[in-house]
């Protein structure tokens, strides 16, 4: 089973002004183990740096779905909740479960708009509450089989909350020129992921 985990590496970047500073900047792969993510982050950033580079930090990180738009690189953070029934509990109570997404856009209006847009044809009342700018610099599927469609991604967290009998309509299925990279990843609201505070950007 793969997880998403945030790499943190450490080396020297030539600036646009010419000059060179030693900086650390955080990436997100996906892999099985902690070991399996040192090995691929110095697979797929050996011919993306010059030079050596350190892995300084590994942290597995919750994100339920990734949503890559090819108009934009920056990377924002956004957390979703709604609510589900306990089907282990007694009558109708609910909990509130949360989900963390991560998508590009070239402003937080923007990155709103597109995660409200992707689970628009769910059938239920959702919240977006958080959305944040992430220090992510790029992001590693781990093979073609974790990038989906949106559609896809909204079929399967209709199968989560089947107990509210919500259906996808088909005649709304967003046509969204975008990835989805997906990952297994934890929605209750106990284990919400803080990710804004796992990749802390500051430059060592």
């Amino acid at each position: 089973m793969n997880n998403w985990f945030t790499v943190k590496v450490k080396y020297t970047k030539q600036l646009e002004n010419g000059t060179f500073k030693r900086v650390s900047e955080p990436y997100m792969l996906a892999a099985m183990t902690f070991t399996d993510a040192e090995a691929r982050i110095y697979e797929e950033l050996g011919a993306l740096i010059r030079g050596e580079f350190t892995v300084v930090g590994i942290a597995r990180t919750d994100v339920h779905d990734i949503f890559a738009y090819d108009d934009a690189e920056t990377w924002y953070k956004c957390k979703v909740t709604y609510d589900k029934v306990d089907d282990e509990g007694e009558g109708d109570k609910k909990k509130t479960i949360s989900q963390n997404y991560l998508v590009t856009a070239p402003n937080v209006k923007d990155a709103y708009i597109r995660v409200q847009e992707s689970l628009s044809t769910l059938m239920i009342d959702f919240k977006i509450t958080i959305v944040a700018t992430s220090p992510i610099v790029e992001i590693f599927p781990y093979h073609e089989d974790d990038v989906a469609t949106i559609s896809k991604v909204i079929t399967e967290i209709v199968d989560e909350i089947s107990s509210e009998n919500t259906v996808l309509d088909p005649e709304h299925l967003t046509q969204s020129k975008s990835a989805v990279f997906s990952a297994s990843g934890s929605d209750e609201e106990e284990s919400e992921s803080n990710l804004v505070d796992e990749l802390d950007d500051e430059n060592e």
